[in-house]
């Protein structure tokens, strides 16, 4: 292949020969080199097309491991509302058994025959059942069940509790006992002849003879209503009970209770002395109802029967 050139200064010309061989291996070699940047470039930056088994096989898998997460927050659901219930059935339980204790020391029943501490009597030989088309019902039946029977026994020793709460405070305000812990009858109740003047009296309660400075004790609960002297009586314990009674204690030592205090049956209320008109030392015992003067040598004689 000839080129001829031109020049426009010189009007020169001048002529180039190139070989074809030369020019066709050049455009082969420019066109290998279009195609190699085409395909590195499109490998660069195309997304390769996954085939519809890869897609399918990775979806089900996918699909697989949110189940097993579902199934296993679904379990552990489960097990803690378990527990929850286990506990709560076993704080129930624990109050079965504190009620039971306190129920055994209300009724004065023998702490051996209803030992809560100790398990439930319980055997016997095994039998099969016959019946094989039994199954045992799930779990949470069986602890429904369970819940609802403590339920229902929690609410019946609860009302026995409370009967059995009423039957001592009753009880305690039943006036029954000695007012004192040791001594004896020394004067009863009724027509007698005075111990100081020897003229024909009448006493309204019963003297007990006891040492000096020991415990003058209330035979019934309840509210102290006077504490202090009184002409003849000298120093004076007075205590309202339920039913319109009152029991007075005269002649003590000293006393140990003030106005308004509440009492218990048994409580130390005083000291017996000899205070007021008296011979020695003694307990002057009294009991009126609804203001009147009654013997009390009944409700004395109540007390084996409230013990």
């Amino acid at each position: 292949m000839h080129i001829i050139l031109l020049s426009r200064r010189r009007g020169a010309t001048r002529s180039l020969t190139l070989d074809s061989r030369l020019l066709l291996a050049g455009a082969l070699a420019l066109l290998v080199l279009a195609v190699a940047a085409g395909g590195a470039l499109g490998t660069r930056w195309a997304v390769p097309a996954a085939s519809p088994e890869v897609v399918d096989a990775t979806a089900t898998e996918d699909r697989a491991l949110a189940d097993g997460a579902r199934r296993e927050a679904d379990a552990k659901r489960r097990m803690n509302a378990f527990a929850a219930h286990i506990a709560e059935l076993q704080a129930r339980l624990t109050r079965l058994d504190a009620l039971g204790e306190r129920l055994t020391v209300l009724a004065k029943l023998d702490p051996g025959e209803f030992d809560f501490s100790q398990p439930v009597g319980q055997g016997g030989p095994e039998v099969p059942l016959a019946d094989a088309g039994f199954t045992m019902p799930p779990l949470r039946v069986t602890l429904d069940r369970l819940m609802t029977r403590i339920e229902s026994r929690e609410q019946q020793l609860q009302a026995l509790e409370q009967l059995l709460a009423d039957r001592r405070l009753d009880e305690a305000a039943q006036l029954a006992g000695w007012p004192v812990r040791k001594g004896y009858v020394s004067s009863p109740f009724g027509a007698r002849s005075d111990p100081l003047s020897g003229r024909a009296s009448v006493h309204k309660g019963i003297d007990f003879a006891a040492r000096a400075g020991s415990d003058v004790v209330a035979v019934a609960a309840g509210v102290v209503t006077w504490a202090g002297r009184r002409n003849g009586y000298g120093n004076l314990v007075e205590i309202s009970h339920a039913d319109g009674y009152v029991s007075l204690y005269a002649h003590n030592q000293s006393n140990r209770v003030r106005v308004g205090d509440l009492v218990r049956r048994g409580q130390a209320i005083a000291e017996v002395g000899r205070s007021g008109r008296s011979t020695g030392y003694h307990v002057h015992f009294e009991v009126s109802k609804n203001g009147q003067v009654v013997d009390p040598a009944a409700y004395i004689a109540r007390a084996e029967a409230v013990e």
